[in-house]
């Protein structure tokens, strides 16, 4: 896939997310998309590079952030397309596997963690 047509998909999925949450993330995060993750971002999570990383957040979470948290640039959300590719065998499993690693990266922004987020996902199966 064209990274063109995956970044389209990624823009729809921003799109999709409810207004309430969008307005709190305006001009404090920004959505790149990546290959595929580097040496580092491995080394920073403990994941072996045979695993597949999907997207991660970089940056410091909104609850953590104090009364004189500012003047820093807006954190991070890194997509990355090979590894999303990889795991799907279409464009509609593409475009839906953006979504929900979009909806789990902003998660962490507002501060919830893997484990919370994989018993959330795992209710809703």
């Amino acid at each position: 896939m064209k990274k063109e047509e995956f970044e389209k998909f990624v823009e729809e999925a921003l799109l999709d997310i409810p207004e309430k949450f969008i307005n709190k993330l305006k001009n404090k995060i920004s959505v790149i998309v990546e290959d595929y993750p580097n040496k580092e971002v491995y080394t920073r999570t403990g994941t072996h590079p045979s695993h597949h990383i999907l997207g991660l957040y970089h940056g410091v979470p909104l609850k953590h952030r104090g009364p004189y948290y500012g003047n820093v640039a807006p954190d991070v959300i890194s997509i990355y397309q090979k590894p999303i590719e990889s795991i799907c065998s279409n464009k509609k499993e593409v475009k839906e596997k953006i979504r929900e690693v979009i909806i789990h990266e902003i998660a962490h922004f507002f501060g919830f963690k893997d484990d919370y987020l994989y018993k959330i996902e795992r209710n809703c199966d």
